[in-house]
């Protein structure tokens, strides 16, 4: 992109660069995906020296890679693709302290139990807002120069409100205990020297970090930087009978509480760009907006202070400023209008909670002319060969049981029997949210004239698929480690065994996005929740008929259909499950698919037996039709 007479570097790109300078991280080679004319020189400044950097045509990228949105990272085999940026920035992490374990100042960029940014964007608010929201938002005012800079984005006064809550961070108890004895040091000292304030006023004004204590100490020291304070004898008496809802809180030091993480490395090129922007663009203005984001400049100075940071912006061309604070300050953000925040806020809630059970719903459903119907099973009887199959193949691989082997391989010959009746040669056929491959594998295996994707954003998952797939020698097979909106490529059938919650809908949205048959067996429907690309009822016939939280009720009840509960009970799930599914396909079918949902062969293979099988409207009876379906090498 180009800001000005400068061309610039996309905020992902930025952000990955300045991580691998960061890490110091030698072990990747560096393609500059080339939209326009130009080459890697073009950007210079912006490339670290120490990484080997070239250009490639779109054209010319591993049709695996031309398939996600950038960044991605291809391994060394071919077969395995890390798409999207949090994937990325994690992947880059875990190589780099695979290759010097002594780099705990990188390990700890993952975070507590090493959760950071692992959820993916479409079901966790905070990670869509620092891996989608502020970026997107930033590089709109940065391509947009024309855009008055009087109102902020939202997703920035949405991070400076979340800066400005108190935190609470793992075992904390201690460190707010040792703020509690500064605080009344302080007191003590303050009122003892009478000159105090006085002195205080006549000293120049300290640069923001200079004043943030003990949490800013605690901080350093788990990058090995600052010891933390710590009193050589017990606290006293009067400390330690304080109880904790009475500790004063601890305040934001960094995006996520406490500690530097991966959040901050996101975050740091995408603020900077931002404010140099806004300064650029208007001087005066930009006083009144540094005011209107306290916590966020004092985030902003607080990171310079990270060992290792300024080296990496250097290498990057990024020259950081100290924001000064010394003028009247301008509206603070609790002066914004309430309405700027209300759909954020919103947005980041819980479900609302449910009360009652499910019978009237049911019945105002049923009074509508609305119940659950249940299509046929094509062919019931379907089984692969699994006595002749690859050991590699059988679901027994791993520690599962026999007995939910035996039911996982039920499970499988339903959704190999549908999708084998959907696929044509030179088909590609996706399994989404793939897991260790238990269907990709078999569909690979069942059907070497089509090409079978599998996308999983479990790391340990995905590398354990491809250990199978090499075991088997598969050479009509691919993986890709990304949430589900990093995958763009062209696919013929979507297949999903067990999708918890919103992941069937969003399974079912990108299929029907490509125009592409589906096969999904649904799970854990009580998860499911307004998304940020959709809500619930998803038709408008059940969006006529019930509310957000009558649906939410048939949800939950939806989930009690385990083998344990009573069979009025279960009989009740299994109608519930019915209904929401009956709401999924009547949504397709408003986009032209022709949708069966149907129960899976035998009932007994898993307490979430329903299964959806859709085909776009002009490709039912032409190109797909219907066929006896035989397993390969079943007589």
């Amino acid at each position: 992109m180009e800001r000005g007479e400068d061309p610039c570097l996309p905020l992902h790109t930025s952000i990955a660069l300045f991580l691998l300078s960061y890490c110091e991280c030698k072990s990747f080679k560096v393609f500059l995906v080339c939209t326009k004319p130009g080459s890697p020189q073009t950007f210079k400044s912006q490339l670290p020296e120490s990484l080997e950097v070239c250009d490639i045509e779109l054209e010319a990228l591993p049709p695996l890679v031309r398939g996600c949105r950038l960044p991605a990272v291809l391994d060394e085999t071919g077969t395995l693709c890390r798409a999207g940026l949090a994937v990325v920035l994690r992947h880059i992490i875990n190589t780099t302290t695979e290759a010097d374990p002594g780099r705990n100042d990188v390990s700890a960029l993952l975070g507590f139990k090493k959760t950071c940014l692992k959820a993916c964007a479409e079901v966790s608010r905070w990670t869509r807002l620092c891996e989608i929201g502020i970026p997107s938002a930033v590089e709109e005012l940065l391509n947009n120069p024309t855009v008055q800079y009087l109102q902020l984005p939202l997703a920035i006064l949405t991070l400076e409100q979340r800066l400005a809550e108190p935190v609470k961070v793992h075992n904390d108890d201690k460190i707010r205990r040792q703020k509690l004895k500064q605080q009344k040091q302080k007191e003590s000292n303050e009122s003892s020297e009478g000159q105090g304030k006085a002195d205080a006023e006549s000293q120049p004004r300290q640069s923001v970090q200079a004043c943030d204590g003990l949490e800013l100490r605690a901080a350093l020291a788990k990058l090995s930087v600052d010891s933390v304070p710590s009193a050589a004898t017990r606290e006293t008496s009067e400390i330690r009978k304080v109880k904790t809802t009475d500790l004063p809180p601890l305040e934001h030091v960094f995006a996520e509480g406490l500690y530097f993480t991966l959040t901050d490395v996101v975050l740091l090129p995408c603020i900077h760009q931002y404010l140099v922007r806004a300064l650029e663009f208007d001087l005066s203005h930009a006083v009144g907006v540094l005011y209107r984001l306290p916590h966020l400049l004092r985030w902003y100075s607080r990171v310079q202070e990270v060992p290792g940071v300024l080296r990496a912006a250097k290498a990057c061309g990024i020259t950081f400023f100290i924001p000064s604070l010394s003028s009247p300050p301008g509206p603070a953000i609790e002066d914004i209008p309430a309405s700027q925040l209300e759909h954020e806020h919103q947005e980041m809630t819980t479900q609302l909670p449910f009360v009652g059970g499910p019978r009237p719903t049911m019945t105002k459903l049923q009074e509508n002319g609305i119940e659950a119907v249940f299509a046929p099973h094509p062919c019931p009887a379907w089984t692969l060969p699994w006595d002749h199959l690859p050991e590699a193949i059988n679901p027994t691989e791993g520690k599962m049981s026999n007995i939910r082997a035996v039911r996982k391989r039920q499970q499988l010959n339903n959704l190999v029997a549908m999708v084998t009746e959907l696929a044509r040669p030179g088909n590609t056929v996706v399994d989404f949210c793939s897991g260790t491959g238990h269907v990709g594998i078999v569909l690979a295996h069942a059907l070497p004239d089509c090409q079978v994707i599998l996308i999983e954003n479990k790391e340990e998952s995905l590398v354990r698929a491809q250990g199978r797939s090499a075991e088997l020698g598969l050479e009509n097979i691919g993986f890709i480690q990304a949430n589900l909106d990093y995958f763009t490529g062209q696919f013929h059938i979507g297949v999903a065994l067990h999708a918890c919650g919103i992941a069937t809908d969003m399974v079912m949205e990108h299929c029907i996005q490509a125009g592409a048959a589906f096969v999904i067996s649904p799970c854990c429907y009580g998860f499911i929740q307004n998304a940020n690309k959709f809500s619930f009822p998803r038709s408008p016939r059940f969006q006529d008929t019930l509310t957000y939280k009558e649906h939410m009720i048939l949800c939950r009840f939806a989930d009690q259909t385990a083998v344990q509960l009573p069979p009025e009970r279960r009989l009740i799930g299994k109608q519930c499950m019915g209904l929401v599914d009956l709401d999924r396909s009547w949504a397709a079918e408003a986009h032209g698919y022709s949708v069966q949902v149907m129960t899976m062969e035998p009932e007994s293979c898993s307490p979430k037996n329903n299964m959806l099988m859709g085909r776009p409207a002009q490709k039912s009876e032409l190109e797909v039709g219907v066929r006896q379906v035989e397993a390969p090498g079943h007589n």
